[in-house]
């Protein structure tokens, strides 16, 4: 169910868990952290915010979330995608110029399955975390990783080929 609040001359609509802002035909919604972050913006463009991730898993640990609340990938726009990548480049360079890692990895989660809570929010959004050959990340994980890798057999090849094309 919605309702009209009026504030001034400014008319919003109420959504259950937020609201519709017609200035820039946005639902912001009241309970999601990404939606509201005030001063955690550090760098911005017109349709995305870089904010440092806290908690953080490295030192520069950055997250680049659209602007309009977004729960699923697909439903970015174009221009969004454009303005989020932009964004993550800008950072993944700076971290590097700036000797906080040698590399970069950009991750995105759809986890859906998983509550919300500090570590996993239903707001879209991207890890850009700096990176070097043997940073606490691999040592407590990556080192394990070859256990995690397996050969991709033909039958795996071709339904998934087929699935994809």
């Amino acid at each position: 169910m919605t309702t009209k609040t009026k504030d001034a001359s400014l008319v919003s609509t109420k959504i259950s868990t937020g609201y519709f802002c017609p200035i820039t035909h946005q639902i912001i919604m009241t309970n999601c952290p990404f939606c509201n972050l005030e001063e955690r913006v550090i760098a911005s463009n017109d349709s995305a915010n870089v904010l440092l991730s806290n908690p953080r898993k490295t030192a520069g640990h950055a997250l680049v979330t659209p602007k309009r609340h977004v729960e699923k990938p697909w439903e970015l726009t174009n221009k969004e995608l454009q303005d989020i990548f932009a964004l993550i480049w800008d950072v993944e360079q700076k971290l590097i110029k700036a000797g906080m890692g040698d590399g970069v990895d950009v991750r995105q989660n759809y986890r859906p399955f998983l509550k919300q809570s500090q570590l996993s929010v239903d707001h879209l959004h991207f890890h850009v975390l700096p990176r070097t050959l043997r940073d606490y990340i691999y040592s407590v994980s990556e080192k394990y990783d070859t256990e995690l890798f397996a050969d991709l057999d033909d039958t795996e090849r071709a339904e998934v080929t087929k699935l994809l094309k």
